[in-house]
């Protein structure tokens, strides 16, 4: 298991005077998260003029705190040569273009092959970051673009963006049926509450929040350009069922509807045949850690969704 050790003495000054412990140690070490942080004073890595204290004691001006703390591997995910589609990367960042089947990072059913352990393969670095780096993630079988931090100062600063929702999204979608309009889904989603692996919009849960447009119209389909506000697991997917317009091929929410009545049967049978929700994530705009100007990122169309799409031009008419 990889681990780093951080040893640093620190003494309290006037600004610092007056804050939590958690919070003054966390303006100390601006790389670290305040959950790490918090983990180290309660394990007793972080002490308070030589003594181990509680997160919230307050400290005074020329107080001392030692910090000596062990940074060990978040993961026993093993490395694994997978090849990857690196669009972009430098010191900071990574930026992969997923492509459909393969799974962001390890669970029940995917112990392996996953894209995290790709990363481990690509950097072995990464395994002392959280979940290897991966800021967000994608469906098994939806492909496009993932963010990626290469050092705790980053995965703070990009997690921090994506709280804030400084990390634009945008994804293309085809879905069922002829929308007319652009517009925004604002819902409360939560699992569902008879099939634990699906999400639902609810009464409760945590505020979803999609917005789109029309990218192209097709007689039964609509293609459209997604940009999520929020990032709830399944979003995209759970807002457009519930709008009635659910996602080509999805097999959870809606695949029995992407076949609709009086299509052709070259439409039927090409869109009968579409293994997966025709959802990609094309772009990805954020700041980028090192400069904090935008940065934008794309990903073309895979083949799949565009054959799909060249077969309703033609016959989706």
């Amino acid at each position: 298991m990889s681990k780093e050790e951080i040893i640093s003495n620190h003494q309290i000054d006037q600004e610092l005077d007056g804050k939590r412990l958690d919070q003054a140690v966390s303006q100390l070490l601006p790389a670290h998260s305040r959950a790490r942080i918090q983990t180290w004073i309660k394990t007793g890595e972080i002490l308070l003029n030589g003594k181990p204290s509680k997160q919230k004691e307050l400290v005074k001006f020329g107080d001392k705190i030692h910090i000596q703390a062990t940074l060990k591997s978040n993961t026993e995910v093993k490395a694994e040569d997978i090849p990857i589609n690196i669009v972009f990367e430098d010191n900071d960042i990574i930026v992969i273009n997923k492509p459909a089947g393969l799974v962001v990072h390890p669970g029940a059913g995917n112990p392996n092959m996953t894209l995290q352990n790709a990363l481990l393969n690509h950097d072995k670095k990464l395994s002392l970051l959280p979940r290897s780096g991966i800021i967000h993630r994608l469906d098994k079988e939806t492909s496009g673009l993932l963010l990626i931090a290469r050092n705790l100062e980053v995965h703070t600063f990009l997690v921090d963006k994506l709280q804030n929702r400084d990390i634009k999204r945008e994804y293309l979608a085809l879905v069922c049926g002829n929308i007319t309009a652009g517009g925004t889904i604002n819902t409360f989603m939560g699992r569902h509450p008879a099939r634990r692996t699906r999400m639902a919009v609810t009464r409760s849960g945590k505020q979803a929040i999609t917005h789109y447009r029309i990218e192209k119209r097709f007689a039964h389909y609509t293609l459209m350009k997604v940009i999520l506000e929020t990032g709830r697991t399944h979003q995209i997917r759970v807002h457009f069922a519930h709008i009635k317009h659910p996602i080509v091929g999805d097999p959870e929410y809606g695949r029995h509807q992407s076949i609709i009545k009086d299509i052709t049967s070259k439409t039927r049978e090409a869109v009968s045949q579409f293994p997966r929700q025709a959802l990609h994530a094309w772009q990805l705009t954020f700041p980028h850690p090192a400069t904090n100007e935008s940065v934008s990122f794309q990903a073309e169309v895979p083949d799949d969704i565009q054959v799909l799409l060249t077969i309703l031009e033609q016959y989706d008419v």
